[in-house]
Parts: structure tokens; C-alpha cells; sequence
């Protein structure tokens, strides 16, 4: 089993303690395999979490922890230097990573492949209400959070604003910040606009908006149509008016895929255990990863197995592969 760098605190010593409660044998039986996911105010976080619950249920030979991680570019970094088994990445991202393109031109992910696609991660162009910015041709001139340094997040940033033909040269100030911080940065108006990409709703932007009046910033139709088809990964979205307070029309938008991807280097009878329990009940009834995301999270529900393989762009672990022959969904 590949060894782990910088494992969350938490998720370290909730794990320590469930061997240490559970005896010699079980110490001796299981292994740790991480699931490293996003920042605590994404959709990331708490769907790792509650997957890797489910699947530590469901595969005995493993002790699955979910942990928190700085999102889709950082997690292909670790993944690439053999620091973590698996991780939460955009489908962009994970494209790039995989060619050796943006971020990781010089540095491609080689090692990366894919377990499955899991839901929609959408755009959310957040601003203040009273900074003015009703549409993005209102941002340039603006104070931007484009999200975390380096993430799938700032990725998107950058590709919508090339559609605009606007750079980081054209805002006030710039400031590189997780969800939770630039919703902090909102609150204390040290900030006008942001960009989440996550499913919705989304924990930081729910909150900021009971403590602060916002606006969801629509994509124009015609700018969703250009950046599409220069970015193919992406697709129009609507975010249904009332997902957040004060959100009183639909806003257009555009979403790529959350997916579930793993060093090459894990076991692929593993994988193969992992995948089946991430869409399959066990024989005695204990409930899926899908089933299990479904029912606390709204996200959740869009974890799917005919979607499984929807913009997979990398190659997939020869232990997923084989489940989904299995089922049918590849020949």
C-alpha cells in the first residue's frame, strides 16, 4: 500500500483510535487508504467523508479515511508522487494533469486513473450585493478571490475570463483564498466577487449568504456558447432560483464533472472491491457508497452509475475497468 505524506490530523487520529479500540486483529487486518478531497466549505469534503465511511463498511481489508486537501490540482500533484491512493478532482483538471498540459505542462500525471465520475461540480460566480457587479462584464476593475492557488477552482476563473478577455491585471486586487476564507472575505467586505466551483449548494456559500446579501452571477448564453466550445469539458448548467437566500431567478452557468481518480500503483483487485461498493449493496444489506452520499447530501443524488463514466478524459484503473464490464457499461 503506498505510503501517505501529511494526513490531516483529524482523520489521522480518528483512524488511530478506531485500531486501537478495535484490537490486535483488526490492527493487523487493516490497511489505510485515503481519500484526500477539498477544503471543509466544498462539496468535496463532505462527500469524501461519508464515502469513505461507507466504504470501510463494505471492504474489510481497509480502513478508508476522508481528509481534507487544498482540491484538484494539489491532489493530482500528490497522487503523481505517490503521497496519497486517491482523490476528489475536476475532470478538466484531471484531463490536464494526465496530458501534461497548464499547471502541469513538464509535470504530467502519467500515474493518474480514474475510478468514476460522481456529479456535476458547477461554476458559482458569487458577489457582494452592494459592489455593483450584476452580470461579469460589472468584475473588471473589482476585488477577485478566483479561489485557492494552484485549483481546479482558479482554473475555471482563468478559462471564464478569457472568454471576457480579462486577466488578473484588470482587477483591483487579487487574492488567493479557499471557499470558506473568500466567503470571510465577502462577509468583511475586504472583497467583491468569487468563483466556487463545487456542487451546489454549496456549505460557505450557504452561510454567507444568511450573514451577508449576495448575488449569483449569471454566465451570458452567448459566453457560455464560446467558452464551450473552446473548453469541451464543459456544459450549460442552470442553478435553480432559491438554492441560496435571497436568490430569486434561475442564473445560467457552466459545470464540469467531480470524479473520483487513484494512483495507478493501487492493487486492482482493491480497486475492483472499491468501485463495486461505490455503487453496489453488500450481501448483508449495508448500503453503497452512492446510496449513502444520496441520503444526506443534495449532490449526492446525482452520484449515479449511468453517469459513472460521463467525461472520464483519463484512462481508468484496470480494477474499475473491470467492474464496469461487468455491468455492462464498457465492452
Amino acid at each position: 500500500m503506498i505510503r501517505k505524506r501529511n494526513i490531516i490530523i483529524v482523520a489521522a487520529a480518528v483512524a488511530v483510535i478506531a485500531v486501537l479500540f478495535a484490537g490486535p486483529a483488526f490492527a493487523a487486518d487493516k490497511k489505510f487508504f485515503a481519500i484526500t478531497t477539498g477544503g471543509t466549505g466544498g462539496t468535496y469534503y463532505p462527500l469524501g467523508g461519508l464515502l469513505a465511511q461507507a466504504l470501510t463498511e463494505r471492504v474489510p481489508e481497509v480502513l478508508v479515511t476522508g481528509q481534507a486537501g487544498n482540491a484538484s490540482v494539489a491532489n493530482c500533484n500528490l497522487i503523481r508522487d505517490h503521497q496519497i491512493e486517491s482523490a476528489f478532482v475536476q475532470s478538466n483538471v484531471a484531463y490536464s494533469a494526465f496530458n501534461g498540459e497548464a499547471q502541469f505542462a513538464g509535470k504530467p500525471v502519467k500515474n493518474l486513473r480514474g475510478i468514476a465520475s460522481l456529479y456535476p461540480e458547477t461554476i458559482q460566480i458569487v458577489a457582494r450585493a452592494d459592489s455593483g457587479i450584476k452580470s461579469l462584464k460589472d468584475i473588471k476593475g473589482k476585488k477577485l478571490i478566483p479561489g485557492d492557488r494552484g485549483s481546479g477552482t482558479e482554473v475555471d476563473t482563468l478559462n471564464v475570463l478569457s472568454g471576457y478577455n480579462l486577466t488578473y491585471k484588470d482587477f483591483a486586487g487579487v487574492d488567493w483564498l479557499g471557499f470558506s476564507g473568500a466567503s470571510q472575505r465577502l462577509q468583511d467586505k475586504q472583497a467583491d466577487v468569487t468563483f466556487t466551483t463545487a456542487g451546489w449548494p454549496t456549505a460557505a456559500i450557504t452561510e454567507l449568504s444568511m450573514s451577508t446579501d449576495i448575488v449569483l452571477v449569471p454566465i451570458e448564453e452567448e459566453m457560455i456558447d464560446k467558452i464551450t466550445k473552446k473548453f469541451n469539458f464543459y456544459s450549460k448548467v442552470v442553478i435553480p432560483k432559491g438554492t441560496y437566500k435571497g436568490m430569486t431567478a434561475d442564473v445560467p452557468t457552466i459545470t464540469t464533472m467531480a470524479q473520483w481518480v487513484v494512483d495507478e500503483k493501487v492493487p486492482e483487485d482493491l480497486v475492483y472491491k472499491l468501485t463495486r461498493a461505490l455503487w453496489e449493496k453488500g450481501k448483508d444489506g449495508k448500503e453503497s457508497g452512492a446510496d449513502v452520499m444520496a441520503k444526506v447530501h443534495a449532490q449526492g443524488r446525482n452520484v449515479k452509475l449511468k453517469t459513472a463514466l460521463g467525461g472520464m478524459a483519463i484512462p481508468l484503473h484496470a480494477g474499475a475497468a473491470k467492474y464496469y464490464k461487468e455491468v455492462g457499461l464498457i465492452k
